[in-house]
């Protein structure tokens, strides 16, 4: 790294500054905050309707959510799901789906989207990909030829794909790695935001969040926080996080971040989607999430509970004619039993489709169930409430989640 970063970084800022003059379509309301801990409840409106915060986002790869449709998910209560920008520039491509009207048209989604940068797959692609500070070269997976991803072909496909929140390029590296590496990635994600924000077509249409990086080093990642923040973009997000790294220095990364974020604007938690987690970090101030995990899980027949986990391949279900859970509303649990699904497991696909639609339906209850307890005062007793009922035992409790809610002033019994 050399030492004229920092310096051009701020006058980069500085000249960014007459670019963000446009004032965002983006708006943030604080609904409630909770006396105790850093969460607080939100109105979040953008183009495609307001979104209540803390919000779970199931993560469509390629414009389709697996195994559930559009209206299935609009009907679970959804107002903000993910796509993919590396899959979908990849195929269909972007003029194709501009052409579509974008990718609310192609997909017919009403609702808001989100779009990540693509910079994620520098990690799980690694092997097909270099890094330089033009772009990160791809080889296809699907093809074998190569492409540069850059920070402006980016966002010209987010641009296309017209999302109402875009994620800027970032140099993205595992959070297991340490060293020189974690440095210069940071470094570059603050250069290469600065190239995001000039190329942004639509600042009047779609928001640019910026994404905070700089590994599991308190100095690196306060660094880029430091500098980050001085862009005015409408959003922030925590990432470089939930790639493998022991869960004591995660809620230290989580907690430093949402202590230096402005107050006023979105903190996006990116990749996170356990249950444990998505409660201790809201209790930590954050406001975002995604992860492929209750989709990913339902296609192996593991459907999620306030319990844990219902595996219902296992034979002990066979002749089970209870729901997954019998307090849980959504349509699988109302129209179909354990046994049932076990039985379809062995012949049908739309097993999966009815699990899918299940735990999708458990993450947003989860945090709609969350956000209420916000805004009744009562967030600290809904965590104690919560981790009870999710592990049989006190000396069950994860001792980073203990150690983390502690820090935010919440014992657990």
């Amino acid at each position: 790294m050399q030492c004229g970063d920092d310096t051009t970084t701020s006058e980069n800022s500085m000249s960014l500054k007459k670019t963000l003059s446009v004032a965002s379509p983006l708006t943030l309301r604080i609904v409630a905050e909770c006396p105790v801990t850093k969460a607080r409840a939100c109105e979040l409106v953008l183009p495609h309707g307001a979104v209540n915060t803390p919000v779970f986002m199931p993560v469509g790869t390629q414009g389709t959510m697996k195994g559930i449709t559009v209206d299935q998910l609009d009907a679970l209560g959804c107002r903000i799901c993910l796509g993919n920008t590396y899959h979908l520039g990849m195929r269909p491509g972007p003029d194709l789906i501009e052409k579509a009207r974008g990718l609310h048209g192609f997909m017919n989604w009403k609702r808001n989207l989100l779009t990540d940068s693509g910079g994620f797959q520098m990690v799980s692609l690694v092997e097909l990909s270099e890094v330089t500070e033009e772009g990160v070269k791809f080889k296809s997976p699907y093809d074998g030829k190569e492409i540069l991803l850059s920070p402006e072909k980016s966002i010209s496909i987010q641009n296309s794909l017209g999302s109402d929140i875009m994620m800027q390029l970032d140099d993205v590296v595992s959070s297991t790695v340490t060293g020189p590496r974690v440095e210069e990635a940071m470094h570059r994600s603050i250069r290469w935001l600065d190239r995001c924000i000039a190329a942004n077509k639509n600042p009047d249409k779609q928001n640019l969040f910026a994404i905070i990086q700089g590994g599991l080093n308190a100095e690196l990642r306060k660094a880029c926080l430091d500098e980050m923040t001085r862009r005015d973009v409408p959003g922030f997000a925590i990432g470089g996080l939930s790639g493998g790294e022991e869960k004591d220095d995660f809620w230290r990364m989580v907690t430093l971040s949402t202590d230096h974020l402005p107050r006023e604007k979105p903190r996006y938690l990116m990749g996170v989607g356990y249950a444990v987690d998505l409660v201790v970090c809201v209790a930590l101030g954050c406001d975002m999430f995604d992860c492929v995990f209750p989709t990913r899980t339902a296609r192996f027949g593991s459907a999620l509970v306030p319990w844990g986990s219902l595996q219902v391949k296992q034979k002990q279900y066979a002749k089970d004619l209870q729901p997954i859970d019998p307090d849980c509303q959504c349509p699988t649990c109302k129209r179909h039993s354990r046994a049932y699904l076990h039985a379809l497991f062995k012949s049908d696909t739309a097993a999966m489709h009815h699990i899918t639609i299940h735990n999708i339906s458990y993450q947003l209850t989860l945090m709609r169930s969350v956000r209420q307890s916000i805004v009744d005062g009562r967030f600290p007793d809904f965590i104690r409430t919560f981790m009870k009922r999710l592990f049989p035992s006190r000396d069950q409790y994860p001792s980073w989640a203990v150690d983390a809610l502690a820090s935010v002033n919440v014992t657990l019994e």
